[in-house]
């Protein structure tokens, strides 16, 4: 046999041009040449002009709406002393400068190093709304909880003074009797009543169930001032020598009772139901609209087996369609219940709280704006604040665990 050659023509193209023979050691790793994409190999840096860039903007929106607002407020001639001039440049200004709000807040955290501006970008987007919240909630709060320990002129703290007078005052203890009168009874009828206009709209026909819900739905269009002014007519008194142009007087003289003034008879408290039946009709529409959606939500195959098993229609709403709303009632219920706390309106317009009507948000009114008491008036409303906030924490909890039951 032939000895195989040693010529290194034959040898493979791999092992040319600087290619490594197998016993060869490799050299050292050089460098990649510098690309155009050179600058992004480093995306963690912090970007120094879009910070001072995004920094400056912010300040200079913020100082430039601040400045604007208050010549809006303090200087109109400057603005022609026309309230659709002002109007509109609080308009675009406000919503222009959210916008490059929004704008410089981004490049100021896009400008910071990649750790951060990632960890720092959800918080940043809701700052301002947190800000907001803070500045018209949480900020009145706790200087109205200051307040209630000063003076009338908050200019010297009393200590519990103002507590002390408005538990000792007979007016006081009135309201809250009559509160927790609203709080027992309107709630409760406006999602009875709800409930039962929605069970009762669903037996309809489609035409039919859309033109009584409206009716029913119409007075939540109403505020309620302008409710209260037509609840007036309705209780309105004219002497026995007049005609009757109150509805209520008319139906009672018409069944021969002599006229009565309605808004001032406190038998049994009686004024007050009045006054509670003005809440209910505005509020019922608010109760028919959501039942009613929680009512078509219920499955059809659940009160189908309730009549296979010879159910009732009235056991089947009670024991199968209402636990399964129950969620809606509480909302409902609660949502009412926070409502009537902070009762107000028709009160004031209606009575003003004489004939043992009085209520705790009007009593504060009275107290500050009548009686020029800011330490009192801030102590009633601290009172209110503790009544409202165990609610507000059952209602929070409640809708958790019906997220959680979805």
């Amino acid at each position: 046999m032939a000895p195989v050659s040693a010529d290194t023509s034959t040898r493979p193209d791999s092992l040319d041009d600087g290619a490594l023979s197998p016993g060869e050691p490799s050299p050292p790793d050089q460098p990649a040449p510098p690309g155009p994409d050179d600058h992004a190999a480093h995306p963690d840096d912090a970007n120094v002009a879009k910070i001072l860039i995004g920094l400056v903007g912010i300040v200079g929106i913020l100082w430039g709406l601040g400045n604007l607002f208050l010549a809006l407020a303090y200087h109109p001639e400057w603005f022609a002393d026309s309230k659709i001039l002002i109007g509109a440049v609080a308009l675009v200004a406000g919503v222009g400068g959210a916008y490059f709000l929004f704008f410089f807040l981004n490049m100021f955290v896009e400008g910071l190093p990649g750790g951060l501006s990632r960890g720092l970008m959800p918080y940043v987007f809701i700052l301002p709304s947190f800000s907001l919240i803070a500045l018209m909630l949480l900020y009145p709060t706790i200087q109205t909880i200051n307040y209630s320990f000063a003076n009338s002129d908050s200019t010297k703290y009393v200590g519990l003074k103002n507590y002390r007078y408005i538990f000792g005052n007979s007016e006081f203890r009135q309201a809250l009797i009559n509160n927790v009168l609203w709080l027992l009874i309107v709630p409760a009828v406006t999602v009875f009543v709800g409930l039962i206009v929605a069970v009762l709209a669903d037996k309809l026909s489609t035409s039919g169930e859309k033109v009584s819900k409206s009716f029913v739905f119409l007075p939540m269009a109403i505020s309620f001032v302008g409710a209260s002014a037509i609840w007036s007519l309705v209780y309105a008194f004219d002497p026995a020598s007049e005609d009757a142009t109150g509805l209520l007087n008319a139906v009672w003289r018409a069944f021969g009772g002599g006229p009565q003034s309605w808004l001032q008879n406190y038998d049994f408290r009686l004024n007050s139901f009045l006054l509670m039946v003005i809440l209910v009709w505005l509020q019922v529409g608010f109760a028919m609209i959501l039942l009613s959606s929680a009512i078509k939500g219920v499955p059809e195959e659940t009160v189908e087996a309730a009549r296979i098993d010879g159910a009732s229609e009235f056991q089947i709403f009670t024991k199968v369609v209402v636990p399964q709303i129950r969620g809606t009632i509480i909302t409902v219920f609660v949502t009412t219940l926070i409502l009537v706390l902070k009762v107000f309106d028709i009160v004031y317009v209606l009575t003003d709280g004489r004939d043992k009507t009085q209520v705790i948000a009007n009593l504060f009114f009275t107290e500050l704006f009548r009686n020029s008491q800011g330490g009192r008036a801030s102590a009633i409303v601290v009172v209110l604040l503790l009544a409202v906030t165990p609610v507000l924490i059952y209602q929070v909890r409640n809708f958790r665990r019906e997220e959680l039951s979805r």
